[in-house]
């Protein structure tokens, strides 16, 4: 099965303008741009025929072609991720499987996109995405998170055969009184990594944005509405901190974890 990883990367942000070429020090004091580091963390991934970068932004594939990864120009029309992956399907050569890397998730381990990929061998889903059980501690900290009016993360809940039924920026299911009081959670945190057919990723592309999409703010949500099934695979938590590049203050605790990773 050919798989190509396609980093969607877009140069405006309302939190963080430039955020792909932010420099962050990994563990030997070595500094590189978030895209670069994003690059890497996708090379490391086996079973993949190639990997590339989709932008609108000139400067941003300046970046990239110093240090050598393909670049793949599309439209900044294109309203997220998903979208530009979509687009950017008419510029390959009939892959298998698109892997939709995002480029501020740099700590994304290798056997998160190695399980999309074996969970697609299977013919019966044509997007897939993992997520983690988290620990009752951890669920805690999100509700810290989400009382002070921040989202600490996305949550998914699924089906009997392990289909997303719903995201949500808020925390899901809803826990009663008792429901942490075990060591581990009913809440499945999603990481934001995907794995499509590309048949899948045009019939996105054709489809009009979803309310529910918009209103939380996650593009997968128009797969569902569409009523294109999202398998979820279970992955085992690294033993560092998994954060995404969202605002400058990120930056410290990820370079923190690139150097428990031990990730030059």
């Amino acid at each position: 099965m050919k798989a190509v990883i396609l980093i969607p990367a877009r140069y405006e942000s309302s939190r963080y303008p430039g955020k792909p070429l932010a420099e962050l020090k990994g563990a030997t004091g070595i500094s590189k741009p978030l895209i670069q580091r994003s690059v890497e963390a996708a090379r490391r991934i086996t079973g993949v025929s190639g990997v590339f970068v989709v932008t609108d932004d000139d400067r941003i594939a300046r970046v990239c072609g110093g240090f050598g990864v393909g670049v793949i120009m599309t439209s900044p029309e294109c309203r997220n991720g998903t979208e530009r992956c979509a687009e950017a399907l008419a510029q390959l050569h009939e892959p298998d499987l698109v892997i939709n890397f995002q480029g501020d998730a740099l700590l994304t381990p290798p056997h998160f996109v190695e399980s999309l990929i074996e969970r697609m061998r299977l013919p019966d889903v044509d997007v897939a995405t993992p997520a983690m059980r988290l620990r009752s501690s951890e669920v805690r900290i999100l509700q810290q998170e989400e009382a002070a009016g921040r989202v600490g993360g996305t949550t998914v809940v699924t089906d009997a055969a392990d289909r997303a039924l719903y995201f949500s920026k808020r925390l899901i299911p809803h826990l009663p009184k008792g429901a942490l009081d075990g060591e581990e959670s009913p809440v499945c945190l999603h990481v934001g990594v995907y794995a499509y057919r590309p048949a899948a990723l045009s019939a996105y592309a054709a489809s009009p944005p979803a309310e529910l999409e918009e209103l939380e703010g996650l593009e997968q949500l128009r797969f569902l509405v569409a009523g294109i099934p999202i398998a979820i695979v279970d992955v085992e938590a690294p033993p560092f901190a998994l954060r995404e590049l969202n605002n400058p203050e990120d930056v410290a605790p990820i370079e923190e974890a690139l150097a428990r990773a031990g990730i030059e």
